[in-house]
């Protein structure tokens, strides 16, 4: 994990697709371009929904990892 200015924190713990994605759609529209969100999740499935996400979106995955079942996303908004 580097040190990056997250702008936005998503706590999308317990939530199961398409939620996390919403979550984060919602998330980043409130964020300028340019600035980073950080998703956190508990589902398995978010770790090909985010990147099938971002490149759809054109938000960047910027970092990713798991650990203790939970999955982390940080994203920069395009």
């Amino acid at each position: 994990m580097g040190n990056l200015d997250i702008k936005l924190k998503v706590d999308a713990t317990g939530l199961s697709c398409p939620l996390p994605i919403l979550k984060a759609t919602q998330a980043i529209r409130t964020v300028a371009s340019g600035e980073l969100i950080e998703v956190v999740a508990t589902d398995p499935g978010s770790v090909k929904d985010f990147a099938a996400w971002a490149g759809s979106t054109g938000n960047a995955l910027v970092e990713s990892d798991s650990a203790d079942g939970k999955y982390r996303f940080v994203f920069r908004h395009k």
